[in-house]
């Protein structure tokens, strides 16, 4: 057997396994419970360690500024370096890992991130040693294939929902799973952070290695592949719904790529993905050079979004589930109107500490249910449960291309506008970023309001 053989046997599909339960009994109900929750945990903090292992750069953007090791438009192209390679990493693999082992799958993306990370600390410990620019194309170099690697989480943890959990719930999972991206995130400017101040931020990617250490062993324990890999029937007849259409994977993947509404959902989120990674990125350089917030200070509002994202994300789906019947089209609405507003006061809102506290929770609960939203849950809504990962590399490609377009053009804008202070010190101009981010928020909202009579009428049909 050749190794291409060898690697495509040891990803695909888990084979069934002869039914060890009878499901229509309490035992086996019980069995189908305690496997379906310790999957749901497993890649809901997995993919919340991720997160660390992906967003640990943007913790340390200004000592590694400060100490001279790179600059503003530098970290721009290492940033950017992550979001392209995720992108197409998310496109790719999203549709790759419909066919795969999710446990598998997911365990090796997050292996190859936090070694990336570790390779980036060590790195830093030696770089005084090389020429800039080797560095700016080593680091790039490693970031990129951590955005790789990182396009191996989300789209098997997305699909371990759909292979476990029955439609009329999924919702609700789903909307609980998205806050592993706040929780990720806030693990990351408080755990990091704090690692950073405390040792310097070399010792920073060494901590987020070690979060991923964890995180793979959780995925190790707790993610299983399928319920009939645990001898379980399939998710439709454990819930009693509609057998699953009959047509090939690759037939049903083909149809979403053809799908206009997929597109438009994917449009809206990649404009969504401009303001949020804007605020991740760039929002704690923008406290501190804007309105000058110790780095302490400006660590800890900016991590307030990411925790109140976790109250956003975990209502989201049970409250579009309950409230409006699975119909996520309104809500989506009223959190992108909110997300503009939190940003527009986050800019002009002046330095008080209560108005950037009370601009990042709005942000924060705003941006929780629209990841969940315009990030997938409505994109897998409108396709069938076997194309749930080619709707999310569609979605995913375009969120992460132009959150990489946005590092870039944001490290321009700011480096471009800055200035050189009488002491030599270098000054930060945010207007004209400041105004791209919000206008991206903006059209993130309107976007979705085109699908609206074409939605309706998949949901009814």
């Amino acid at each position: 057997m050749g190794l291409f053989s060898r690697i495509r046997n040891f990803y695909a599909i888990s084979a069934p396994i002869e039914q060890s339960d009878d499901i229509s009994t309490p035992s086996g109900q019980k069995r189908y419970r305690r496997l379906a929750m310790q999957s749901f945990v497993a890649a809901t903090i997995g993919y919340s360690l991720y997160y660390v292992c992906r967003t640990s750069l943007n913790v340390m953007k200004k000592p590694i500024i400060d100490s001279g090791f790179l600059d503003a438009a530098e970290l721009g192209i290492i940033g950017s370096a992550l979001l392209f390679a995720y992108a197409i990493g998310k496109f790719i693999n999203g549709f790759m890992c419909d066919y795969c082992n999710i446990k598998r799958f997911m365990m090796t993306g997050l292996t190859i991130s936090l070694l990336a990370n570790l390779a980036m600390g060590i790195l830093g410990f030696v770089g005084s040693a090389i020429p800039t620019f080797a560095i700016l194309v080593i680091f790039a170099t490693l970031w990129g294939i951590n955005g790789w690697s990182q396009s191996m989480g989300s789209p098997p943890a997305i699909i371990s929902l759909s292979r476990w959990f029955p439609l009329s719930r999924r919702g609700t999972f789903y909307g609980i799973f998205s806050a592993s991206h706040n929780l990720g995130e806030f693990f990351s400017f408080l755990f990091v952070g704090n690692i950073v101040l405390a040792f310097g931020w070399q010792w920073g990617f060494v901590g987020s290695s070690i979060a991923g250490v964890i995180g793979v062993i959780l995925i190790y324990f707790w993610l299983h592949d399928t319920p009939q890999s645990m001898g379980l029937p399939a998710i439709e007849a454990i819930s009693n719904e509609q057998k699953a259409t009959t047509e090939q994977t690759s037939q049903l993947q083909r149809q979403v790529l053809t799908n206009p509404a997929v597109w438009v959902l994917a449009a809206a989120s990649a404009f969504m993905y401009v303001s949020r990674y804007a605020i991740n990125s760039w929002g704690v350089l923008y406290l501190e050079e804007a309105k000058g917030f110790s780095n302490i200070d400006a660590v800890w509002i900016i991590s307030i979004n990411a925790l109140l994202g976790i109250f956003g994300t975990v209502l989201s789906g049970w409250f579009s589930d309950s409230l409006f019947k699975g119909d996520r089209r309104i809500p989506a609405l009223i959190f992108g109107v909110m997300n503009s507003v939190a940003l527009v006061l986050f800019i002009f809102g002046g330095s008080a500490m209560w108005v950037n506290v009370l601009a990042m929770s709005l942000f924060g609960v705003a941006m929780g249910v629209l990841i969940c939203f315009l990030g997938g849950l409505m994109a897998v809504d409108i396709v069938p449960r076997k194309a749930s990962g080619a709707a999310l590399g569609i979605v995913g490609v375009a969120s992460y291309i132009a959150a990489g377009v946005q590092d870039v053009i944001s490290g321009w804008l700011i480096e471009s506008a800055s200035t050189i202070l009488e002491d030599g010190s270098r000054h930060y101009n945010f207007t004209s970023a400041a105004i791209f981010w919000i206008g991206a928020s903006v059209i993130s909202f309107l976007l979705p309001i085109l699908n609206w009579k074409y939605g309706k009428k998949v949901r009814e049909n």
